[in-house]
């Protein structure tokens, strides 16, 4: 099953997620992460993604403005449940993409605690 997954960035992190145990044919939480260049755009994402459906989170990044060259500080974390498959994982970025973009934000990845039972 691990091998369906196209050579890709997206491809690979599903391999990982299936290779730890979980099962992709059951949906999980999946957490995709904008990047904002301030809280007023964060916000502004956070609106427009829940009437996708999303929920979301706001966070600023504390560790990154230690650094010198700091960019984008804020977060909003869009989570939906899904089915994860490549397509649903790529339409569910490119949402949320044509969210940000136009708002000078970006996805900045995507990942998810997956559905492996820990008491297992």
């Amino acid at each position: 099953m691990t091998d369906e997954y196209p050579n890709d960035a997206d491809g690979d992190a599903l391999r990982a997620i299936a290779e730890g145990g979980n099962d992709l044919s059951q949906p999980m939480d999946v957490d995709v992460q904008i990047a904002a260049a301030d809280e007023a755009v964060a916000t502004r994402v956070a609106e427009e993604a829940l009437k996708l459906g999303y929920r979301t989170s706001i966070y600023f990044d504390d560790e990154e403005a230690d650094l010198e060259e700091a960019g984008d500080l804020w977060t909003c974390e869009c989570t939906k449940s899904m089915v994860l498959t490549h397509d649903a994982i790529i339409a569910a970025q490119s949402e949320l993409d044509g969210i940000a973009k136009p708002l000078d934000a970006y996805v900045d990845g995507w990942g998810t605690f997956g559905n492996v039972d820990d008491e297992e």
